[in-house]
């Protein structure tokens, strides 16, 4: 590997079959404008929706041609033709849903939405529901779909960056807040920070504790209260690995008047090398690719620069229904199963523990 030409795995497997009849629940932004753009550049094959309105479910329908729309998604669970459920909906009604889809026993795999459950209680319900049904249960965490975010793990098992000292994620960026939001008083730790914290499981395996703090956000503050606005915290891994993320949501008053200083960074260094990069996602809906900029003792001297046109929102949607086709089709567990997951559940709610008792929280002690 002297000329370090590495094939870099940052597209996901796709299915043999692509025409497995997919009914979407939901009809919100990350329906619309991501899951079903990604499918249909996929060749998937998605042909039936049902939202809480009826007016809404038939206007995504006819953008994205879907042929049947439903009243309701317990009609859409009764249609014997449909082999996956592809569910859309805030957390506090994804397991009301989930506890209907199992008892269609015609169904072959369920896709969920991040965060997996309202807490970790009751993700764990939704993984122990599917696993007695015989459901196959894949979740959307898509960031392990940026295309940098999967370059850099094929480095890691390359041995490219030797073995991972530090690992970070600098997220200066003011996302859209979802109206579901309001009720719950969440911000930040189970909407965006769980793409970090599961990232860095991606790449590094879940950490043993984990410390965090935050307060506020003080632009969310004046819509609603909430206590995890601006969050930073920091994994600690038996062999010594340290990773850390700052995602600060508030990024000064760049909507208030000043200038703007918004993006997002990562960065990883091993024994023999260093890899860094950028997500594109904060310029959406302009087509912004991720970037990744890599150095090794391999090869002294040289920064390596590798790119791609692919952009994380929507392309990398793909990828979650992809693992989980592949799942069905080879009897396999996803890439992101269920159960894998949990442990990224875990991790957010060891977070929002530390922050309420101002101490490092081992991951295990939510699992007991």
């Amino acid at each position: 590997m002297s000329d370090l030409q590495i094939a870099f795995d940052y597209l996901p497997t796709l299915p043999q079959r692509r025409d497995v009849a997919i009914g979407c629940i939901g009809s919100g932004f990350i329906m619309a404008d991501c899951h079903l753009v990604a499918y249909r550049q996929a060749g998937f094959n998605p042909v039936a929706i049902a939202a809480r309105s009826r007016e809404k479910a038939q206007e995504v329908a006819d953008r994205h041609s879907l042929p049947k729309v439903y009243d309701n998604y317990e009609q859409l669970l009764d249609d014997t033709q449909i082999e996956v459920v592809d569910i859309a909906v805030p957390p506090d009604i994804q397991l009301e849903v989930v506890r209907a889809a199992v008892k269609r026993r015609y169904l072959k795999g369920i896709l969920a939405q991040k965060p997996l459950g309202m807490n970790y209680a009751e993700a764990a319900e939704i993984v122990r529901l599917c696993e007695d049904a015989g459901i196959v249960l894949g979740v959307n965490q898509n960031m392990r779909y940026d295309q940098s975010v999967r370059s850099c793990k094929s480095l890691l098992k390359n041995g490219v960056l030797g073995e991972p000292i530090f690992g970070s994620i600098d997220m200066r960026a003011i996302p859209h807040w979802m109206p579901w939001q309001q009720r719950l008083g969440w911000v930040t730790l189970r909407i965006m920070s769980i793409h970090h914290l599961d990232t860095f499981r991606f790449w590094f395996g879940t950490p043993r504790r984990v410390f965090a703090s935050a307060r506020p956000d003080p632009r969310t503050s004046k819509k609603f209260a909430h206590e995890d606005g601006i969050c930073l915290y920091i994994l600690e891994y038996d062999c010594g690995l340290r990773a850390s993320s700052w995602d600060d949501v508030w990024t000064g008053p760049a909507l208030e008047g000043s200038e703007s200083d918004i993006g997002i960074k990562w960065r990883v260094e091993g024994t023999q090398g260093l890899a860094k990069g950028t997500i594109g996602w904060p310029s959406y809906p302009a087509r912004t690719p991720s970037t990744l900029d890599y150095t090794t003792t391999r090869q002294p001297g040289y920064w390596f620069q590798p790119r791609w046109k692919e952009v994380w929102f929507p392309d990398a949607f793909v990828g979650p229904m992809a693992q989980l086709l592949v799942a069905i089709e080879t009897g396999s567990e996803p890439e992101i199963s269920g159960r894998d997951n949990l442990e990224t559940m875990a991790l957010v709610e060891a977070c929002y523990r530390s922050v309420a008792e101002h101490r490092a929280i081992e991951i295990a002690e939510v699992m007991s």
